[in-house]
This record gives C-alpha cells, structure tokens and sequence, in this order.
C-alpha cells in the first residue's frame, strides 16, 4: 500500500464543540489521509488550559493562542506578558490567532486595533509566528501590519486567505505567507485561487480551519483535518504541480515559518 505525503493543516479549532468525543477518532483519520501535524488554535485565552490538553494528549498536534478579533469586546485584553508566558510551553508555535474583522464586529474596531498591535508585540518578542484573521479590514491591516514589521520583523500568517489582491501582494512584500482554506476549493472562488496562483509557492500553507469551511466532496457539513488534502490537491492544481511535490513545498514553508514545530519533529502517524 503507497502511503500518502505528509502534509499539515496549519489551522484548526479541535476544541471546538463539534469535535466533542471524537478527537482521538479525528486525529486518526488526519493521519490517514497524510495529514501527520496540526495546529488547533484557542481563539479566547480562557480556553488556554483546554486547548493545551489536547496538543498534549495527541501526538503531531501543537497549538497557538490568542484573541480573536471578534472576541476581543467580549474578553479581557490579551497582554503582551500573557502571550509570552504562554509560549514557553514546548508544543506552543505561534501567536493568535489575531487581526481584524469589520465585517461581523466593526463596533469594536478600535479595541480589535489594540489587540493586534499586543499580539504583533508577543509575536517580536518570542520569534513565533502571528497568525491573522482578516475580514472587509484590508487598509487598516497593512497599515498595522507594515507598520509593526517597521519597528521589529517578525513572522505571519495570514490564515484562511480571501481578502484582495492588495493585501495579499502586500503580505508577501513583508515576507508572510498565506493559507489555503477551503474556500480556495469553492467553485465561485476563482479570484481567490488567482490570487494564491500569482503569490510565490514558498509563501504558501494549507489549513483546513475545521470544523468551519470544508471542501468539496464534504462541503456543507462538518470540516476536520482529514480534508486538508482535498484542499491541497486543488493547490497542487493552482499550480501545476503534482500533489506530491505541492504537499513537499508546503511541509518546507510550515517547517520554516513554523520553527518551533519543526525543531520538536513530533509527527502523526501514517496509515500502513
């Protein structure tokens, strides 16, 4: 039996609800499907603890924290200190996810503005990436986003990516990377895979951010880790290449961006 490549979804949520009494059941069918790592991401830092647990408890699984911008009226604001206390856990790699979004929660822009520039801080001051969420916030984004990279570099990606070209190009002249969600695989989002199409592919991830966004064939129903291959199948197709040799430039952009996952070498276990 040909084992399939490894790839790696950047980007899901395995405390979710949704995933309630399944996990050691999605994490093997992940691996089955080639995918050896995840990263599942705490969006409210009170779940912190639970999140934590489950990266610990399963093996090719690491985690990131931050507030998300739509919580961020709702929660206490995140510091600097917090978020670097929280990544010396050895399975921490990045921070957030962060960013902006004026499309669901515009009425907490400015406070959503604060968050990030913390979350920019905690990014430069422990060397992990920063994870961005943005949505209808394109000016305002690369504005803090250049802006922060002026005063200290540091690494970023922009997950789920479906905002414009601008940003995007902007994004990539910043040195960050930019993640392929489902969405990518939706037959009406052409531009979307344009866009990815015209960005380098050592700047390009895959994620999944299950249990949301699940592409074709399971569109509509619950995403998890597993379909991060169909979304880089379609990748592969973007770019012409195989999806063995898209699954290897992948893994190689997440191991670069994603340091501290990389150096700890944990992985998932292939299906025999």
């Amino acid at each position: 039996m040909t084992l399939p490549p490894e790839i790696t979804d950047s980007h899901c949520h395995l405390d979710f609800p949704d995933f309630d009494g399944e996990r050691d059941a999605i994490v093997a069918r992940a691996n089955a499907a080639g995918v050896t790592r995840m990263v599942t991401i705490c969006t409210r830092l009170k779940n912190e603890p639970s999140v934590r647990a489950i990266a610990e408890a399963h093996k090719g699984v690491f985690y990131a924290a931050g507030t998300h911008p739509m919580s961020v009226a709702e929660e206490p604001m995140a510091t600097v200190e917090d978020l670097v206390a929280l990544a010396k856990h050895p399975k921490f790699v990045g921070i957030g996810e962060t960013g902006l979004d004026y499309h669901y929660t515009a009425e907490s822009a400015e406070a959503q503005k604060v968050s990030l520039r913390l979350h920019i801080e905690a990014a430069q001051k422990t060397g992990l990436p920063l994870i961005i969420h943005s949505r209808d916030a394109d000016a305002d984004m690369e504005a803090i986003l250049t802006e922060g990279m002026k005063a200290k570099p540091y690494g970023c990606v922009m997950h789920c990516y479906s905002s414009g070209p601008r940003l995007a190009q902007a994004s990539i002249d910043l040195g960050f990377y930019l993640s392929m969600s489902g969405i990518a695989t939706f037959p009406k989002s052409q531009e979307v895979r344009d866009i990815f199409a015209a960005a380098p592919l050592d700047r390009i991830l895959v994620e999944t951010d299950s249990p949301y966004l699940a592409p074709p064939p399971h569109r509509g129903k619950r995403n998890e880790p597993a379909y991060t291959a169909h979304t880089a199948k379609v990748g592969a197709e973007v770019f012409g290449l195989s999806y063995e040799d898209f699954a290897a430039a992948t893994q190689a952009n997440f191991d670069r961006l994603f340091w501290k996952a990389a150096e700890h070498g944990e992985r998932g276990s292939l299906a025999a």
